[in-house]
């Protein structure tokens, strides 16, 4: 079983302002995220996923609603709360090495520990010999596992991954987040997922959580029962298109992915 709470939204709603009226784009969304455990949120475009890893970072603050990180009100900037979007941002003048001490940097946190981490993780997981590289220099999936490694190295009480793997093109993005659900996997990170992609929501996910069109109303929620199995492994698995026919039934979609 899993031990201790991460993450805890409770009754989250989310209305904005716009010219033409007050707009919903977030209704009543209650979920728990636990320690070392993967989710996803899948849902049709627009329709607030986004939104719940804004208000998880303490990006964005709910209409109604409270968010607990480790039990405490999420504030903005949280240390605990790490943060990976579509592009890697890795910054072109600096080297692979360098780009993953950027967190620790910013944080102040860059200490003779927290650098071996670092060092670490880039042996680990293929980098090291690379770590004089610079960004251009390497595929974009080695870009992308460089960005992963910049944001474990402070180590995060939580990932937040909003389309992480979305701008790859489609055999990288098969290879990478194979690597990226192991990597996340082996070093006990609690991750959040957020993905338009039914396919890879369960290839990766503990459970995944879908959400209605907008207003966002959590639809249904789906434990996949493939532990211990790599992402590979599990789209090979008999169970994998069963879950993938159920997702894309709630989703209201017709043979698309």
């Amino acid at each position: 079983m899993h031990q201790q709470k991460v993450v805890e939204m409770q009754q989250i709603a989310m209305k904005y302002q716009s010219e033409s009226g007050e707009i919903e784009a977030v209704r009543e969304v209650s979920f728990s995220v636990y320690e070392g455990e993967f989710v996803s949120i899948v849902g049709p475009s627009g329709c607030g996923k986004s939104t719940l890893l804004s208000i998880i970072a303490g990006l964005t603050k709910p209409s109604s609603g409270q968010v607990t990180l480790l039990g405490e009100p999420v504030v903005r900037g949280a240390r605990s709360v790490g943060y990976m979007l579509q592009k890697d941002h890795l910054f072109e003048w600096r080297t692979i090495e360098q780009n993953t001490l950027l967190g620790l940097e910013v944080r102040r946190d860059l200490t003779p520990e927290t650098r071996a981490y670092a060092q670490e993780l880039l042996k680990t997981y293929d980098l090291w010999a690379f770590k004089d590289s610079y960004p251009r220099e390497l595929s974009g999936g080695m870009r992308q596992r460089a960005a992963l490694i910049r944001t474990l190295a402070t180590r995060p009480s939580i990932l937040l991954l909003d389309e992480a793997f979305s701008a790859l093109d489609y055999q990288t993005r098969l290879s990478v987040t194979e690597d990226i659900h192991d990597i996340i996997k082996q070093v006990g990170a609690t991750a959040i997922l957020v993905t338009h992609d039914i396919s890879e929501s369960i290839a990766l996910s503990d459970r995944v959580l879908v959400l209605s069109a907008r207003p966002a109303e959590l639809r249904a929620v789906h434990h996949i029962d493939m532990a211990g199995l790599s992402s590979r492994q599990r789209r090979d698995h008999p169970e994998f298109r069963s879950y993938f026919n159920l997702v894309r039934k709630e989703l209201g979609l017709n043979g698309k992915s």
